[in-house]
């Protein structure tokens, strides 16, 4: 790449990642991503299903991003769905989640590259008066410390995505995410409702969310964000 080039490198789970044709529609917010700056970035979508921050570093998964990390590019990072559930078998305890997050953005910088972490998406749920329910309080409340305590830039897409979440009610809200009915697509013959993962919609509408947080914090890729089609 030129000088001039840089790659943004995304970590994390399921609901950043890329899906196979047997997932689709459910999409990950980091599909469209790749679509939202010029020539001059690439995106690396790193993420994977069903990761936490202990598993993405206990499978290797880490090692070849930061081997390849170059003067300029961009690490965004972002988990907490798999890490805080002490029932899944990705769990990991919350003073190890703050150390992954810890391990990723020294390691960023150790290349002069720019870590930017991410509170996760919220899950689609709202309370009797219609309000959404903070799904990630204490996941993302420990990314916002790493985040302050260690200077790094913070997208708090936890806020952003329940802001929206507020804004559209939870009936519109269902159609950001991969609710279908029996029998209108082959992958879901007996239909879904799954208020954690994107449909489409909903992962586009993510990804603005996550540009709108880099031109909030005037970060360098802003100025190669496409204007064409916002």
């Amino acid at each position: 790449m030129s000088t001039d080039s840089l790659t943004v490198y995304l970590i994390g789970d399921s609901t950043m990642s890329e899906k196979a044709a047997d997932e689709r529609p459910e999409t990950g917010w980091g599909m469209p991503f790749t679509d939202r700056f010029d020539d001059a970035v690439a995106v690396e979508n790193h993420a994977r299903n069903g990761r936490s921050t202990r598993t993405f570093l206990e499978q290797g998964r880490w090692e070849p991003v930061a081997r390849n990390l170059s003067r300029g590019d961009y690490v965004f990072v972002q988990f907490g769905h798999n890490d805080e559930v002490p029932t899944k078998e990705q769990h990991t305890t919350e003073a190890a989640f703050v150390a992954n997050l810890e391990t990723f953005v020294a390691e960023t910088r150790e290349r002069g590259a720019k870590p930017v972490v991410l509170t996760p998406i919220a899950r689609r749920e709202f309370d009797a008066d219609g309000e959404p329910v903070d799904t990630h309080e204490t996941y993302a409340d420990l990314t916002r410390d790493v985040a302050k305590e260690r200077d790094v830039p913070l997208v708090d897409m936890d806020e952003r995505s329940r802001a929206l979440l507020r804004e559209l009610g939870p009936e519109e809200s269902k159609s950001l995410f991969n609710h279908l009915p029996p029998g209108e697509h082959p992958n879901y013959p007996d239909g879904v409702s799954d208020d954690t993962h994107f449909s489409e919609r909903g992962a586009a509408r993510m990804a603005d969310l996550v540009v709108e947080g880099v031109e909030d914090l005037d970060l360098d890729l802003t100025a190669h964000i496409r204007r064409d089609d916002r």
